[in-house]
Parts: structure tokens; sequence; C-alpha cells
């Protein structure tokens, strides 16, 4: 087995962010966990992952803080697996997924699952706006900008001052 590459130190919060939920089943397993399942055996049935594979990403985002583990039972102890507040908010990120494979992967017969906004009673797709003014963001109408976060030793390097200078 090789060793994971961690991304946690980098001056990016995607790269900080996979290093949490950068491999193919934890996104899976979190989308289990939004759609209410709660026991190793739910997931793990609903998935149909190995048992030692799902083992390892629920110990990475009980240890990452997305999920919280609490015993449902004690003789034999049995635990559950709830999401926390950090965990709740990567929900916009998996819609976000939903929507590029629904736009671009889905088949003739369309997307295999909607999302239905409670709130206005109406199915709805996610869509990435800007906080301020609310419009969408597109990558060809927004820039990047070096954050208060960037660190100091990198700020003047030739490459990061060509990446965050103005075309």
């Amino acid at each position: 087995m090789s060793a994971r590459t961690s991304f946690a130190n980098w001056p990016c919060s995607i790269a900080r962010t996979l290093d949490v939920v950068g491999d193919a089943w934890t996104p899976l397993v979190l989308r289990e966990a939004f759609y209410g399942s709660r026991r190793f055996e739910e997931f793990q049935g609903e998935l149909g992952i190995a048992r030692n594979t799902l083992t390892d990403r629920l110990r990475r985002l009980v240890e990452a803080g997305l999920m919280e583990r609490r015993l449902y039972e004690s003789e034999p102890p049995r635990h559950e697996y709830l999401l926390t507040e950090q965990g709740k908010d990567l929900f916009p990120v998996l819609a976000a997924m939903a929507r590029w494979g629904d736009r671009w992967l889905a088949g003739p017969e369309g997307p295999p699952t909607t999302l239905h906004h409670e709130a206005c009673g109406h199915d709805g797709h996610a869509e990435v706006v800007c906080s301020t003014c609310r419009e969408p963001l597109h990558a060809d109408t927004t820039t990047v900008r070096m954050g208060p976060g960037y660190p100091e030793r990198l700020k003047s390097r030739p490459d990061v001052q060509r990446r965050f200078s103005p075309n």
C-alpha cells in the first residue's frame, strides 16, 4: 500500500479539502450520510464497499471532525455515525458535484436523482453564487486573489506573482 500524499499544509483550500475528502469512497460515504444512513451496516449495504475500507473512511471522517461516532447499543457495543456541523457544511459541495454530473454525465433519461428544496417545494439544482451580489460565479468572470492566509514566505516567488497578477 502506498502512503497518501498530504495536502494539509498547502496554501490552497481545494488541496486542503481534498486531503480530507479526496478519494472516491469518502464523498460517497458522506452522500449516504446526507441520505440518512447512520449505521455501519447501512453504509456498507448501500455502497457495497469493503468493510475495511469503510472502517478506514469512517475513522478518517470522525478524526477530521466531519462525523461523530456515537454509541447506540452497549451489548455488544455498536456505534452510529452522524454528520457534524462541519460535515453538513459539505452538502453544497456534493450538490455542485451532482449538478455537474447531471449536466455532463447523465444519459438521455435524465439525472438519476433530483434535489427537492423543502422551503419552496420545488426541485432544483446547486448554483454557486457570489456572496455579495448573488450573481452566479463562472470561471470566465471570476479571478482568484491571494488571501490573508497565503504564506508570507511564498508571496515573492515568480510563479506565485504570475498566478495572482491581473491579466
